[in-house]
């Protein structure tokens, strides 16, 4: 196996909890060491997301729940979106453009699960949704869920 560069933490922050239309979603930013995503790549990807979840938001086991990851990664600039589904199931569509053009999201045909810092959002969301949802004694509260928030440097 050839040398692996080292590994650079990269800071995770929650950015802000938007409604958009009738889905509920929570907004982080990853961006390369020393960094935050670029203003024009976290307005992208709040713009394209009514496009890209799902319609109704409730219904066909949907929740209306969700969550989106703007990563602003050394090579390319990434937009997940990520929603709950059918209880249990988080489903995915991810948006790349270049670095020069972080407004040009396009749709990945076959996406990876995540990078390292990405999934960090994932295990932190698949914590908090069984946490708070799935296992909760006092029974789901979305409300909680909502609430909760990932920041980190991984």
């Amino acid at each position: 196996m050839a040398a692996l560069p080292p590994h650079q933490a990269r800071p995770i922050r929650f950015i802000e909890r938007r409604q958009v239309g009738e889905w509920r979603l929570k907004f982080y930013g990853i961006a390369t060491a020393g960094r935050v995503p670029r203003p024009e790549l976290v307005e992208a990807a709040m713009d394209l997301a009514p496009k890209v979840f799902p319609r109704p938001a409730s219904g066909d086991g949907r929740h209306g729940i969700g969550f989106v990851v703007v990563h602003d990664a050394a090579t390319v600039c990434f937009a997940l979106y990520y929603w709950w589904q059918s209880t249990n199931e988080l489903h995915q569509r991810v948006y790349l453009s270049p670095l020069d053009q972080p407004r040009a999201l396009a749709q990945v045909s076959d996406p990876a699960a995540g990078c390292v810092w990405e999934l960090e959002v994932i295990d932190f969301e698949r914590r908090a949704w069984l946490r708070d949802v799935l296992a909760n004694p006092a029974g789901p509260d979305l409300e909680a869920y909502l609430a909760c928030r990932c920041d980190a440097d991984v």
